[in-house]
């Protein structure tokens, strides 16, 4: 929302300075997101009269002007815009001007020609204009005047950043009645006298949808002249709040949806076909709008129709057909409430936003619409003459506004300071509250009937919130928290989230953090969902399902820092997922449920370790890199790494370089090299390693317990087995731990340190064998192990292992 300071004084009567204004909106709740002048800083420009224009003897496109810059100061100045012409008043900038960006004049050569200063367009200047050139001034400036003075480029103008609930400040004067409200002001409100009407035309209208229309005003009116100039004054104002004039019929439908938050339609009543209708949009239906984009219409978007078909899209934007031009001479003013559930999301479903449909899908005050069109009739006749007919009003059904009970003693207790009884009084006064007192002492209250623009007055919390916010936050009394200091107790066993993130930082990780709002295809693509959790209203088209998975918003996080020249990357995110469940309810009112569970993702990518002098041979990182760190990560418990089943490979991993993690005999999460489809689909130079557990799975902790450190000597023994090739390493390592020996405490490890696998066959091998070494670690805690100790020990490992994996002891 933006607008002048002038135009705001002009609505209400403040003595405030400009950054005390600023500072009481901000505090009340409106916040003033920017306060600058209406043009960047620049100095030293004048108004100047091009008296003569010659052609430049060495330079086709520039012309040697003679500029009157004061009284009897003449300037020769080369110049090259297509507009310069003799008798114009343009902006001059003499030596020693300095334009935005710190752009210093100095006389100068060009092509042979001395110049002594710049004739400037609008864009030199920072000033808003329609006009290929110079910015052309008004031919009664004086000449030599100040350009920024003239044009009142010094005057201040207001951002407000709205909060959705603060409809009725979508326009100057409702941000007149909170100054005050806030001061105690009195207002100068625009003039709403009655314009009586001169011609009996009418046009037939009819209400079909009085869930979409509550209320429909309009008039004709006859006779105007849509080539008539818009009047300055309306000009600077529409342009300070970011509206570029059109023509004057529009202009003024702007400036009162500006002025007074109105939002409303002028239809050339010639190209109208029969009467109006109000009613939701036809399967089949389709509208070219005022922005030219042509829309394809769904039964829950509401239309205004004739008999042709849709003609505008209700409370959102007007269509190309019937919209006013240059030879306009009827017109039909329409102005009306819609309510908010039949404009939400329908402009954002089609794509685009308009002024109308931000403040109509909020509220619009529905209680004033005669007043209001009145004052666009006045401002039409004003500026393009005409006749108007009656006006046309239908009430068909109107918001119900219960009055809010407000409890003196709640409102206390709720703000945190006492008030008085003639405070709030005075507060819901200033507000325009209509209100009755109840009740003494504690049961002091007050009913309230909120206002028919207050849409965001429904519940007592409103109310108290209307209170502190007039009589000031500043008035809230400094306390320091008054609370007993207790202990919480920290239980070792269990971790906190924050912990596994610190956790895993220390593994060379960076955290990262994504939406979790996620394209429908990824869902496809890299977790095989068919039916994932889909919004309802998206904040971007792309972005229109709920993820199940971190590993496609790890990736886009790959792509992104690709594209940044980042070529090695470890990130993790801690974030939720959120699947379908099974349904919830048994009858025809069935939903389906969600679930919500936290998950630790990762990816890795690039170097295995950053470039430094001692590593010459620095390798690529693989699967067993990331495997690696999630050992570390999952240390103290029993952790395993199995081949997914056949029949459950996961769509995104690369089948032969994947495994499922696998804690305590339960799967927790997968971790693996991203699948080369993937890969290349998302323009990666080489695939990533990835990997997703289920968080919970990482918060228990198990807690350190004392044992005795053996003074006795390890003893150390050697296996060498020859397997089929396609026995897994751990599958024989777990063949040799389960082994039932007698004092299965005397193992302390079994570590694989050789693996052999012939090119051809020979050396007691087969082709499709292969040789596993492992060193196996014994240790008693009374006495030092013998051979005959240790016999049956190697011989259950050995047997166990030609039981389960076919080995035999090479």
């Amino acid at each position: 929302m933006q607008f002048t300071e002038s135009w705001l004084k002009s609505l209400v009567n403040t003595d405030l300075q400009t950054h005390d204004l600023g500072e009481k909106l901000t505090m009340a709740g409106l916040e003033v997101e920017e306060l600058e002048p209406l043009a960047p800083e620049f100095s030293g420009v004048v108004v100047g009269r091009v008296i003569k224009k010659d052609k430049h003897p060495n330079a086709d496109r520039l012309s040697v002007c003679q500029v009157e810059v004061g009284p009897g100061d003449v300037r020769q100045i080369v110049c090259g815009a297509p507009n310069v012409a003799e008798g114009l008043n343009v902006p001059c900038a003499l030596p020693g001007a300095v334009l935005p960006g710190d752009f210093k004049i100095k006389p100068t050569t060009m092509r042979g020609v001395d110049s002594g200063g710049m004739l400037c367009s609008g864009k030199e200047l920072g000033v808003p204009s329609d006009v290929d050139g110079l910015l052309v001034l008004n031919a009664e400036f004086p000449v030599g005047g100040n350009v920024r003075e003239l044009l009142g480029l010094n005057e201040m103008k207001f951002t407000l950043k709205m909060t959705p609930n603060r409809a009725d400040c979508l326009s100057v004067w409702g941000v007149a009645r909170e100054v005050a409200a806030l001061t105690g002001a009195s207002l100068n409100p625009p003039s709403f006298e009655a314009v009586p009407a001169v011609t009996s035309s009418t046009l037939p209208v009819t209400i079909e949808a009085p869930d979409l229309c509550g209320r429909f005003v309009g008039r004709v009116i006859e006779g105007v002249n849509n080539t008539a100039s818009t009047p300055q004054w309306m000009v600077e104002r529409l342009e300070a709040a970011g509206q570029r004039s059109l023509n004057a019929l529009v202009d003024i439908s702007n400036y009162v949806m500006l002025e007074l938050g109105r939002p409303s339609h002028v239809f050339d009543l010639d190209k109208v076909q029969g009467g109006l209708t109000v009613r939701w949009a036809r399967e089949g239906e389709s509208l070219k709008l005022l922005n030219d984009t042509t829309v394809a219409l769904k039964p829950h978007m509401g239309v205004i129709a004739d008999d042709d078909g849709p003609e505008a899209l209700a409370g959102i934007m007007g269509g190309d057909h019937t919209a006013v031009n240059e030879q306009t001479k009827r017109i039909f003013v329409e102005a009306a409430f819609w309510h908010p559930d039949a404009i939400v999301g329908r402009a954002r479903e089609l794509n685009f936003s308009s002024e109308a449909s931000h403040r109509f899908e909020r509220g619009v005050d529905f209680d004033n619409i005669e007043a209001h069109l009145e004052r666009i009739t006045a401002l039409i006749l004003e500026v393009c003459g005409g006749k108007p007919g009656p006006v046309q009003a239908q009430t068909v059904s109107l918001p119900e506004r219960k009055p809010v009970t407000l409890r003196h003693a709640r409102a206390e207790r709720v703000i945190g300071m006492p008030f008085t009884q003639a405070q709030v009084e005075t507060v819901f006064h200033q507000l325009g509250f209509k209100f009755e007192v109840q009740g003494q002492g504690d049961a002091l209250s007050y009913v309230v009937s909120p206002p028919s623009y207050r849409f965001d007055i429904a519940i007592e919390e409103d109310l108290i919130e209307e209170v502190i916010r007039v009589v000031g936050y500043e008035s809230l009394p400094l306390r320091p928290p008054v609370g007993k200091i207790k202990m919480l107790p920290a239980p070792e066993a269990k971790r906190t989230r924050h912990a596994v993130r610190r956790q895993v930082a220390a593994l060379g990780y960076q955290e990262v953090v994504s939406y979790s709002f996620t394209p429908e295809q990824w869902e496809a693509d890299f977790n095989a969902n068919a039916n994932p959790v889909k919004l309802i209203n998206p904040i971007a088209s792309h972005l229109s399902v709920m993820r199940s998975t971190l590993i496609g918003s790890l990736t886009g996080v790959l792509k992104h820092n690709l594209g940044h020249r980042v070529d090695r990357l470890r990130v993790f995110e801690v974030a939720r997922v959120f699947e379908r469940n099974a349904k919830v309810g048994d009858g025809p009112q069935t939903v389906a449920g969600f679930m919500q569970t936290w998950k630790l993702g990762g990816l890795a990518y690039g170097l295995a370790d950053t470039l430094q002098w001692g590593a010459q041979n620095n390798r690529p990182l693989d699967f067993f890199d990331v495997k690696g760190d999630l050992e570390q990560l999952l240390a103290g418990k029993a952790v395993d790494f199995k081949p997914f089943p056949a029949d459950a490979q996961h769509i995104a991993l690369h089948p032969g370089r994947s495994a499922q993690v696998w804690v305590n005999n339960k799967v927790i999460g997968f971790v693996g090299e991203l699948h080369p489809r993937l890969a290349q689909s998302s323009e990666l130079p080489e695939a990533p390693v990835v990997f997703e557990l289920a968080l919970d799975a990482l918060l228990g902790s198990k807690l350190p317990a004392y044992r005795d450190i053996s003074k006795q000597p390890a003893v150390i023994r050697d296996l060498a087995f020859v397997v089929e090739q396609g026995v897994a390493a751990g599958t024989l390592k777990k063949a040799l731990t389960d082994a039932k020996i007698s004092n299965p405490e005397w193992l302390k490890s079994v570590i694989l340190f050789d693996e052999f696998v012939p090119k051809e066959e020979g050396k007691g091998l087969k082709a499709n064998e292969k040789s596993l070494a492992f060193r196996l670690t014994l240790q008693a805690m009374d006495r030092s192990l013998t051979d005959a100790d240790l016999e049956p020990c190697l011989k259950a490992m050995i047997e166990q292992a030609e039981q389960r994996c076919a080995a035999r002891l090479r």
